[in-house]
């Protein structure tokens, strides 16, 4: 089977006097049959390629399956008099929503069982579950295609009847009033941006929702949460380098909104509620790695802020948990979070013990403020996730629940985890690189070793443990994470220099990162794959160009790659909120710096490494022609006869198929593909 080939049909994309031509623009036409045509041939090509993997697919994906527990359940937490459970029945994809009343002992309430509501679907998912005040309604959110785009209806808990109300095109989330007859929602703009934050009542029709709040700047994002301690609504305009809050009291949902501190360049801050004070995690006054401030409910602006904990240049602040008598904040100190406790009264103040070189601590679920014991979460690349409560005043630590594995002996001693430091052509630099492997694979020149990265947004993409990985550990891969500028794994000055205008040194930190891997010997590029997905897709791409020699394989998840085109469109999602982190390429500047780097935009006649593709139809962050224009002119200007296959998941968007296991079948195929290159 010949590989497809796409039409060529020149358009001309000019701006600041510099003209583009892009031969496969037209694969943005998605309702045009001659797109669905050539998505298609590129599945059944995609199919042809790996038809001598079918068998293993199959297995990888029995084996992901195998692992997890079928019937398992979440931890309960206690909200407003009701024991909340998330529970997964053999057989089944989708979760069920329980609640018990008072104590787990009594009968368990089914709420929503989202397999019944996903019967006959596609793709399902739910995005959120609120419960109002008086625990009687149920207000939840569901999506049927996959763009994130979500329809809230409501239920009656006590009669189990659906209520008339529905609410469309919203980002899925509610926040209830202390009255149970209103709430409020967020919708979502043509380009998908979150805008308007409104209010409705029960009984009413969506036309007849109150718009009490509207974000006309189109680089900023609206959201809308509820205090910890429920005495408060927050409305939140946020864009990558400004923060702006509003509140009202809870119990009062037609109180005029009050700004707590009016948007400013570069001032970024979050709000949280405690007795008569905001507490304020902020940058104010060139906190880089941000302070926490307090401040009076009645003098909220930040020339009444007051210092609790100070800016300290070698630690980012990621987040804080207000108790009664303690107070919790989440550090990151050379990459590692850690989970500091003060006690509120003595001032004194104490760290969790965690001993393993490289891991992933938070604060969890902790929604009563009267109370001693924190509940927080840990894993690491060898540890399963758990959780356990801290007794912040004995320090006694006890374990609530462990991810099982299944279908196997797994045992955390089998495997390896270490944190190395890679150096970076500037000279200057290191690059954290989180490492893990079977203790019986060898470090060689003829190991096969997959290097993940993204390194956007600030995202920090710290060491988990994933039961999936397993299946590539346990036949001889290496596995590690390159902490790379863009993300804020050292804090946020990691993050400033991989974004605008230092765009690249994310792409060359993850080159440096896995060319220190060849040098240590860790492996050889004949054995070498990289993996990322999303802004991580389009490190793939820019490695491509920049290092094709380096990789033997490629797997690129819903790759931005098209960068130019995408941030000149306006009407695309994400693209106004995004000027912030990539630049506004209507900017000569900008528009240059991008150019030197785009993927799409810098493809040639040469040799490139074995590459796999993904994408969804419908997905709403990437749109599915940037990876289908990217593979389209990779297909035709490549010189080699590397594999190159794209695969498009016709019924789902950038998160892949929805239920609990369909998406394994995602990673089986992913990992079908690396194994069949080491062949």
């Amino acid at each position: 089977m010949n590989a497809p080939k796409a039409k060529k049909r020149d358009k001309i994309l000019e701006i600041h006097g510099h003209q583009r031509i892009d031969p496969y623009f037209w694969l943005n036409e998605r309702e045009n049959p001659e797109v669905l045509q050539y998505l298609e041939e590129e599945n059944a090509y995609c199919d042809f390629v790996m038809k001598d993997t079918e068998d293993l697919q199959e297995l990888l994906f029995q084996e992901m399956k195998a692992r997890y527990k079928e019937d398992d359940e979440s931890l309960p937490y206690f909200f407003n008099e009701y024991w909340y459970v998330v529970k997964y029945q053999k057989g089944k994809e989708y979760p069920l929503f329980y609640r018990h009343f008072k104590s787990l002992e009594n009968e368990a309430e089914l709420m929503l069982d989202v397999n019944e509501m996903a019967t006959g679907k596609d793709f399902y998912d739910v995005g959120s579950f609120s419960v109002s005040v008086n625990n009687q309604l149920a207000a939840f959110s569901e999506d049927m295609l996959g763009r994130r785009i979500y329809t809230i209806l409501l239920k009656n808990l006590e009669t189990g009847e659906f209520l008339p109300d529905k609410i469309e095109n919203t980002t899925g989330k509610t926040v209830w009033a202390a009255d149970n007859q209103h709430f409020f929602y967020i919708r979502k703009d043509e380009t998908l941006r979150a805008f308007q934050i409104y209010r409705h009542q029960l009984g009413t029709s969506q036309e007849e929702d109150v718009l009490v709040f509207h974000e006309e700047d189109e680089t900023f994002d609206v959201g809308v949460y509820k205090s910890k301690s429920l005495k408060y609504i927050f409305i939140a305009s946020s864009s990558t380098i400004s923060d702006e809050h509003w509140f009202i009291p809870a119990d009062d949902v037609f109180a005029e909104w009050t700004v707590i501190q009016k948007r400013e360049d570069d001032l970024e801050y979050a709000v949280e509620h405690y007795e008569n004070d905001f507490y304020i995690i902020t940058n104010e006054g060139g906190a880089t790695n941000f302070k926490i401030m307090k401040t009076s409910v009645d003098q909220p602006s930040k020339e009444f802020w007051k210092e609790v904990i100070p800016h300290k240049k070698e630690t980012l602040l990621e987040g804080f948990e207000i108790f009664k008598d303690y107070f919790v904040v989440e550090e990151r100190t050379e990459g590692l979070l850690q989970l500091k406790i003060i006690d509120n009264i003595s001032g004194k103040s104490h760290y969790l013990p965690f001993d393993e070189p490289t891991y992933t601590a938070y604060v969890g679920i902790n929604l009563d403020f009267d109370t001693e014991v924190l509940r927080y979460g840990y894993t690491s690349l060898t540890k399963p996730s758990s959780t356990f409560e801290y007794n912040m005043k004995t320090h006694e630590t006890k374990l609530l629940k462990q991810q099982e594995v299944l279908g196997g002996t797994f045992d955390s001693k089998n495997y390896i985890s270490e944190r190395i430091w890679a150096n970076s052509r500037d000279g200057k630099t290191k690059i954290p690189i989180s490492l893990v492997y079977h203790k019986d694979t060898k470090k060689s020149a003829e190991t096969p070793l997959l290097i993940y990265g993204y390194g956007s947004y600030g995202h920090t993409v710290d060491a988990s443990f994933s039961n999936v990985r397993l299946s590539i550990l346990d036949r001889g891969f290496i596995y590690a994470i390159a902490h790379i500028r863009g993300g804020e794994y050292l804090g946020r000055d990691w993050y400033d220099n991989g974004k605008m205008l230092h765009k690249k040194n994310t792409f060359f930190d993850f080159i440096d990162a896995a060319q220190f891997l060849v040098s240590e010997n860790y492996t050889s590029p004949k054995h070498l794959y990289a993996m990322g997905g999303s802004a991580g897709g389009l490190l793939m791409g820019a490695i491509m160009n920049y290092e094709p020699q380096l990789f033997n394989g490629i797997v690129a998840q819903v790759p931005f790659v098209d960068v130019i085109t995408t941030m000149l469109d306006e009407s695309i999602p994400l693209t106004t909120g995004e000027f912030d982190e990539w630049g506004n390429p209507k900017k000569k500047k900008y528009y240059d710096y991008m150019l030197s780097y785009s993927p799409y935009d810098n493809i040639e006649a040469k040799n490139y490494p074995n590459t796999l593709i993904t994408t969804g139809f419908h997905d709403s962050q990437v749109q599915y022609w940037e990876p289908a224009k990217w593979t389209a002119k990779l297909r035709d200007m490549k010189t080699d006869n590397n594999i190159l296959i794209f695969k498009t998941d016709m019924k789902s968007g950038h998160g892949g198929a929805s239920g609990r296991f369909e998406s394994l079948k995602e990673d089986a195929l992913e990992y079908a593909f690396l194994l069949k290159l080491e062949k």
